[in-house]
């Protein structure tokens, strides 16, 4: 496997979702595939901010592998949440997956043009939605090659 998490520690995916059913469809999605994944949970983008950013509850919080970010979030939207990603020094190199309800060709390249790694859109039937949670998990920990060094270069001190 090109990425060596599979077999060293679990992969971190945070996913950032305030619709409580998508997110207990990627639970099961992520289940399905076999993969060590230690999945956190944010549900606005201000939560999502301070889990990143290790701030109040979320001091101890795991440095993600992989961020799985809703667009449409309340107090601080995904859009908003990726502006400020790429801003900050110790976040921007941390794959984004947006997770969207959206086919707007404008706003999803207005999200690919803030340096998001993938847009795809959420799938309304069931197991198509596991399907594309698994793909995306498999995607990211078995096929994508990520840096030994990533754990330094995500490190939000």
């Amino acid at each position: 496997m090109p990425n060596d998490l599979a077999g060293s520690r679990p992969a971190v995916v945070l996913l950032a979702d305030d619709n409580d059913s998508d997110v207990e469809l990627a639970r099961l999605g992520f289940k399905r595939t076999k993969l060590l994944l230690d999945l956190h949970r944010v549900k606005d983008g201000e939560e999502c901010m301070a889990f990143l950013r290790k701030q109040g509850e979320y001091i101890d919080a795991p440095t993600p592998d992989l961020l799985l970010l809703d667009i449409n979030m309340p107090k601080m939207s995904g859009t908003q949440v990726l502006v400020e990603i790429v801003k900050d020094e110790t976040l921007c190199r941390m794959p984004v997956v947006i997770l969207t309800t959206s086919e707007d060709d404008e706003e999803i390249l207005k999200l690919y043009k803030l340096r998001c790694s993938a847009c795809i859109v959420k799938p309304i039937d069931f197991d198509q939605f596991l399907k594309v949670v698994r793909s995306i998990a498999e995607y990211w920990f078995t096929v994508v090659v990520l840096p030994k060094c990533r754990r330094s270069i995500l490190a939000t001190g």
